[in-house]
């Protein structure tokens, strides 16, 4: 069966939502660790690094939390998350077993940087800055494994695989985290009619 329109755009939304109220939660827990940042978003391809500083007043948490989709791919019940090699086309509009969506999600926070004078950051700054980082990296991850079960409101809940979980820069002001996770999607929508003619 093929996906609902709004499967992908659906999906992306809940996880953004979902890491955001995990940050809020751990930075209520752990004295000194910002939250969900304010500018935190669904974003349509590679996330542009527009903010990792505090853009919505010294009363919000800083950074900048987008979600993505990576690419997207079909797969089956035995073999997710590999791609498939059937071909497609042979009778009429036949969709694989479960459409594979990768998600990135990735949080930038501001990072220390040179001073006015060129010293670079003291250990002390760089050991908070660290401290951050890995308590982020810690949430993000714990935050999909605990919520991605309950997106589908099956039986058994979602299937997902976790992918690679890297550091990304420090650059331009800015380091943070990139987390990726592959998806199964059930179809559930309708096919075209045959009659209609294809594109």
């Amino acid at each position: 069966m093929p996906l609902t329109p709004f499967a992908v755009h659906d999906l992306a939304e809940a996880v953004l939502g979902c890491v955001c109220a995990a940050l809020t939660r751990t930075a209520q827990e752990i004295e000194g660790q910002p939250g969900c940042p304010c500018r935190a978003c669904v974003v349509p391809g590679t996330p542009a690094w527009d903010s990792c500083d505090d853009p919505c007043g010294e009363e919000a948490a800083g950074g900048q939390l987008s979600v993505s989709v990576a690419r997207i791919y079909g797969s089956s019940d035995a073999e997710f998350p590999s791609e498939t090699r059937i071909v497609q086309g042979v009778r009429g509009c036949t969709h694989p077993q479960i459409t594979a969506l990768e998600l990135v999600v990735t949080l930038l926070r501001c990072a220390p940087t040179l001073t006015e004078d060129g010293c670079p950051p003291t250990c002390d700054e760089l050991n908070a800055s660290a401290q951050v980082l890995h308590v982020d990296m810690v949430t993000v991850f714990n935050a999909l494994l605990c919520c991605l079960p309950g997106t589908q409101q099956t039986r058994r809940g979602r299937r997902f695989v976790m992918g690679q979980q890297k550091v990304i820069g420090p650059e331009g002001g800015c380091v943070g985290l990139e987390q990726r996770v592959t998806v199964a999607l059930p179809g559930c929508g309708k096919c075209p009619d045959d009659g209609e003619e294809s594109l």
